[in-house]
């Protein structure tokens, strides 16, 4: 039996290519390099290592201001949305103003262009003045007819004036004729009849006075005398003045000083009495109309300062007065039946607030930023409402915080080279609403000063 031949460990032992100081690592190094040779599934399911206590401290106290400024921001949002009410749902509006002629007839010439800026008194267009001014000629040809006629009326009016008197002095002859018959009656020198005849001649003269009289009225009736007004040379008269307008009409003019708008007419086109052939937008008073909400109508008032943004000039600040706040609204979902109304009977879940359109008078426009009607605008009224801090606050609030939350009401001053007011002075606010600055402290900290109002009495109160 052959011995195989045995082999030493060492002869089936593979060869380490590592050095031996590799094997050689630190014990502190342990679970290091156990997790770094550790498969890649192991390695992603260990549990990390929990993070240095400092880095929680920082995450919480970040968390805690984050919600603490969202609250301070949103009190003062609606700090300053309860003091300030705005709306960007404004229009700025300016009077459209037709332009239409007072006569028939054919435009003979035009003076104006679509969008061109006229003034007050410039010829806009021609109507065809021929028909009129022949007319007028008629007119003026009537009233010389008319001056003749009087004259020949006041001299009828002397002739009739003559008749009375050779009417009465013929009438007192009778008178004196009979009364010197009727004594020769009873000696038998006249005739009962001729004493018959001299008693109808009285009695036709009486008659004859009587008609002069009623010629000479109807002759100064006809004259149209009425005072020191001839009323038949004034009827004459107004027709050529009527006639001189209708000339004047066929020169249509601009009545107000703006833009031309909505232009669409020639030469040679008819123009009807009233007929508006293009219109003109008046920019002499410009106002905006702001639709706020019903709940924000309680603060503001005629008389009012209103910020006003433009959104075709950003940023640049426009200024109005509030002229009035309106009182009614179209109800499409009310209306009336006869004598009783007729009200829907459903009712939306969800109650909108209705919004009134709030009349701004708007500072006149300037060459630099011209208004255009129609442009959109947010509107913010300075309402001059007078907030304190509740009582239950002011130990949390600075006083710096607490003076400066109650001059939010305060409007700032207004810059005299401010687009749209010029060099004119701010509007004049109500003296009513202007109240001086007083600061309510409790007792632990009362106040002697006013951080807004220097010159403002100081009024401690417990």
């Amino acid at each position: 039996m052959t011995n195989v031949p045995e082999h030493s460990h060492e002869d089936h032992a593979q060869p380490n290519p590592a050095p031996a100081a590799t094997n050689a690592a630190p014990a502190s190094t342990g679970a290091t390099t156990h997790a770094a040779t550790a498969p890649k599934s192991a390695r992603t399911s260990m549990p990390m290592p929990p993070p240095p206590g400092h880095k929680k401290i920082l995450g919480r106290i970040f968390g805690i201001s984050m919600v603490s400024c969202s609250l301070l921001f949103s009190f003062l949002t609606w700090w300053e949305l309860d003091i300030r009410p705005r709306t960007d749902d404004a229009y700025l509006r300016a009077n459209i103003v037709g332009i239409a002629a007072n006569v028939s007839g054919y435009i003979t010439e035009l003076n104006v262009v679509d969008n061109q800026k006229v003034n007050v008194g410039d010829l806009l267009f021609r109507v065809d003045v021929r028909p009129y001014q022949a007319e007028l000629d008629l007119a003026v040809a009537n009233l010389g007819l008319v001056d003749l006629e009087i004259i020949a009326l006041k001299d009828a009016i002397t002739q009739r004036d003559a008749d009375i008197v050779s009417a009465e002095a013929k009438a007192l002859y009778d008178v004196q004729f009979l009364a010197r018959m009727e004594p020769l009656l009873p000696r038998q020198f006249v005739t009962p009849d001729q004493i018959d005849a001299a008693k109808r001649n009285v009695r036709s003269s009486d008659a004859m006075v009587q008609q002069a009289k009623a010629a000479a009225s109807q002759a100064r009736a006809n004259l149209g005398q009425l005072g020191d007004i001839n009323v038949r040379r004034q009827k004459a008269q107004a027709n050529v003045v009527e006639k001189q307008l209708n000339v004047g009409y066929c020169e249509v003019r601009s009545p107000v000083a703006g833009y031309v708008t909505n232009f669409n007419s020639s030469v040679g086109q008819f123009s009807q009495i009233g007929v508006q052939v293009f219109a003109l937008v008046d920019t002499s008073n410009w106002y905006l109309l702001a639709n706020y909400q019903e709940t924000d109508l309680r603060g503001i008032e005629p008389g009012m300062a209103v910020e006003v943004y433009l959104m075709a000039y950003p940023g640049v600040r426009f200024h109005g007065v509030v002229q009035g706040v309106g009182w009614a609204l179209y109800d499409p979902n009310q209306g009336s039946n006869g004598v009783l109304p007729t009200v829907s009977p459903t009712l939306d879940w969800v109650r909108l607030a209705q919004r009134f359109p709030v009349r701004i008078v708007m500072d006149p426009s300037q060459d630099a930023h011209p208004y255009r009607m129609g442009a959109t605008a947010t509107a913010i009224v300075e309402t001059l409402k007078r907030r304190q801090v509740p009582d239950i606050l002011k130990p949390l609030v600075p006083d710096a915080l607490e003076s400066w939350l109650e001059t939010l009401a305060v409007p700032a001053p207004t810059s005299p080279d401010s687009p749209g007011r010029g060099n004119e002075p701010p509007p004049t606010m109500p003296a009513q609403i202007v109240q001086p600055n007083i600061v309510i402290t409790p007792i632990a900290t009362p106040k002697t000063t006013n951080a807004t109002s220097p010159t403002a009495p100081v009024t401690p109160n417990p």
